[in-house]
């Protein structure tokens, strides 16, 4: 099963919509959020959250298409690697988000998302 971690405003209705989700026992979405752990505070820079994504093996889910894509680049550039960044397109209700997060983390293959951005759904 894939993992995710939210990028820090991504903490309000889309988490809870994942929460919501997992609660009412749809497959469980493993996910958790910039500021849920000591290690990754708010307020964390997006080089060490890609860093702390590649060690823990969470796909980044972001809706930072502006400068996500380049930290990405020189994140992977630099010899590194990433699970992946999901970045969550304008347009779509967090029902389809959770949907589409659901059928990825127990259908997709890790390598598919590796090192490149997705748009969601």
């Amino acid at each position: 099963m894939l993992r995710f971690i939210l990028d820090e405003h991504l903490r309000g209705p889309l988490w809870s919509a994942i929460a919501r989700h997992n609660t009412l026992g749809g497959l469980p979405i493993d996910a958790t959020r910039v500021g849920d752990s000591p290690d990754l505070p708010l307020g964390t820079d997006d080089a060490s959250l890609l860093l702390w994504a590649e060690r823990e093996g969470r796909i980044l889910l972001t809706e930072d298409v502006h400068t996500m894509p380049g930290h990405l680049a020189q994140h992977v550039q630099s010899g590194r690697h990433s699970p992946g960044v999901f970045v969550i397109s304008v347009g779509f209700s967090i029902k389809e988000i959770v949907e589409h997060l659901e059928l990825v983390a127990h259908a997709g293959a890790p390598q598919v998302y590796q090192d490149t951005i997705t748009y969601v759904p």
